[in-house]
């Protein structure tokens, strides 16, 4: 079950990074920038954390590297330290065959984690029954949140029946939608209103190319003769996982918007700059190709991490790409946190407990 506080916040609304992957040249896992990592996520604001989600690199769980439940454990540690009584929800990434994704569950909640977000990643043989029922199986171990992913990184498209199944699924308590395609988003927001489940279900973003509309948009449909509206609660992003504090502010200016009837122009403004920064970092001139590496690039500038390597060397900068991060860090410095970091960044490394 998911505990009350921490559905609270989900429902709310919240900021959650998406985890990067800190390793050293030789590409072994660097546990001290991975400890910092979550360390700055806590400080910068965060709601809470994905760990061993596409951004952690699906890779940790292959067995040359066998490094997803030392990940996992981690990150659930220094969550666990910081935190005290305040929530902060920690997801861990569940992906692969049923058995595995099992496996996986269980772990996740024996290790503290307060939900799953579910790949469908990779398992182009399943029909979609058989996803819904891998689904199903998953949520009598953990609670779920379901992850739209695009299909330029593994994803496939998924038919608004299917979406409208899975939301009455129970112990499914969030979806994040990250298609990248306003179509396939609005099949997912609809089949959520027009489930049973509507007001149990908080809908996160993912959709990095889209962020701030996102949050902003109030959506309406016509449910059986009544207007049922809902919103985009918060966001779980590999954006996020970057100038993290700015986000939460960012975050902090959205959330009074929607209170109001009338949007500030500056929002929309900032809904373009930052789609621009996410397509240097993302690279979405290259089909995404190098979306781990620019992030990793991002932190490393910062010194959060040592390099941008990833555990499989042809994970790199596309050619081009360094020198457009380094145009969005020139065209929009009120997006990035560099000031914040530097003044965070030696207690962050220290090693022990905080």
């Amino acid at each position: 079950m998911l505990k009350h506080e921490m559905k609270e916040l989900l429902y709310e609304g919240t900021v959650i990074p998406a985890h990067p992957l800190a390793l050293n040249a030789d590409r072994t896992l660097d546990e001290d920038s991975q400890r910092a990592l979550t360390r700055y996520y806590m400080d910068a604001g965060a709601g809470g954390i994905a760990v061993g989600v596409h951004t952690t690199q699906f890779e940790i769980r292959n067995q040359e590297f066998n490094l997803y439940e030392k990940v996992l454990a981690m990150a659930a540690e220094e969550a666990e330290m910081k935190s005290g009584s305040t929530p902060f929800i920690k997801v861990a990434g569940i992906a692969g065959p049923t058995q595995q994704s099992i496996r996986e569950a269980k772990f996740a909640a024996g290790t503290g984690y307060d939900l799953g977000l579910v790949s469908m990643g990779g398992l182009t043989d399943l029909t979609e029954e058989q996803h819904l029922n891998r689904i199903k199986e998953i949520a009598e171990h953990i609670p779920v949140f379901g992850f739209y992913l695009q299909p330029a990184v593994g994803g496939r498209v998924f038919s608004y029946d299917f979406w409208r199944e899975f939301a009455d699924i129970e112990n499914v308590h969030a979806i994040k939608m990250a298609p990248f395609n306003r179509y396939q988003t609005l099949d997912v927001v609809r089949a959520v209103c027009h489930s049973s489940r509507a007001d149990q279900i908080a809908l996160y973003t993912g959709n990095d190319d889209n962020i701030v509309i996102d949050l902003l948009t109030t959506f309406s449909f016509n449910v059986n003769g009544s207007i049922v509206e809902k919103q985009i609660a918060g966001g779980l992003l590999g954006q996020w996982s970057i100038w993290t504090k700015i986000a939460v502010e960012l975050f902090g200016r959205i959330k009074e918007a929607r209170k109001t009837a009338s949007i500030p122009s500056e929002l929309l403004l900032l809904n373009q700059q930052v789609t621009d920064a996410n397509a240097a970092v993302f690279d979405a001139a290259n089909g995404f190709k190098g979306c781990i590496a620019g992030i990793n690039e991002v932190l490393s500038r910062q010194g959060l991490l040592k390099g941008r390597w990833c555990l499989l060397p042809d994970e790199e900068l596309s050619p081009g790409q360094g020198e457009e991060i380094t145009r969005v860090y020139r065209d929009y410095p009120q997006l990035n946190d560099d000031a914040f970091v530097a003044g965070h960044l030696e207690k962050w490394k220290a090693i022990g407990s905080m």
